[in-house]
């Protein structure tokens, strides 16, 4: 309105200081090195934020910058991410319930609770299996029943030279590990999609897992680096 109405009169008419409106107008047109800094970190940060498929929050995106020699403080990765609308993963909607151990077959000893802490990767491994909605109906399973209980599975683990641990009924904390991953792939991929049908739940979950979780995925347990990293690191 400033070709209408004299700067001065609007400036009291907006209760703002004439002096103020300037000094905004001078950073506009003429942004000070902060700003181009900011410019610059925002469409590095845009970029990270693509690259882990929308998932990463600025815990992880500051995480990235360090390893590009980037240091900046959480906050302000916060603020212009805030600023260009990119936040992290979002929480999931439900959670089904799907383990059936109401079988007769031979249930293994909770071992994992007395192992001893993994000190190289492969000592230790887990497994579950979840469900997965598609417009065509349900794809997979879940956690102590009878698949892990059957005998072509137990003779599987006997070849394999593994030894088989199950947690408690209904001690969803005994395989938190494995409900860790349900957790993140759920968050990260599967409650932003809509599966028109099971081979495409399965391409997609392949995709993430194999291409994005094991290569590209910065994992905090692992201080930060992806599963593939950090094997050839501990190797």
């Amino acid at each position: 309105m400033r070709n209408d109405h004299p700067i001065l009169v609007l400036c009291l008419h907006l209760e703002v200081s004439a002096s103020g409106y300037y000094d905004w107008q001078r950073r506009r047109l003429c942004p000070g090195p902060r700003a181009v800094e900011d410019q610059a970190l925002a469409q590095e940060i845009d970029q990270i934020h693509t690259r882990s498929r929308q998932t990463y929050g600025a815990p992880r995106v500051e995480k990235e910058l360090r390893k590009k020699g980037r240091c900046h403080g959480r906050n302000r990765v916060a603020r212009l991410m805030r600023q260009k609308g990119l936040c992290g993963r979002q929480k999931g909607r439900y959670r089904v319930q799907t383990t059936d151990s109401n079988h007769d077959q031979p249930i293994a000893p909770n071992r994992l609770a007395q192992a001893p802490k993994a000190t190289a990767p492969n000592q230790l491994w887990v497994a579950d299996i979840t469900y997965i909605e598609t417009q065509e109906g349900w794809l997979l399973h879940s956690d102590r029943g009878i698949q892990y209980a059957s005998g072509d599975y137990r003779q599987a683990l006997g070849e394999a030279g593994l030894i088989a641990s199950m947690s408690r009924r209904g001690n969803c904390y005994d395989n938190a590990t494995m409900e860790s991953f349900w957790a993140t792939l759920k968050l990260e991929l599967v409650y932003r999609r809509c599966f028109d049908t099971r081979a495409q739940a399965r391409t997609q979950i392949f995709d993430y897992i194999e291409t994005f979780y094991n290569r590209q995925r910065a994992h905090s347990a692992l201080d930060y680096h992806s599963p593939v990293d950090f094997e050839v690191l501990n190797n």
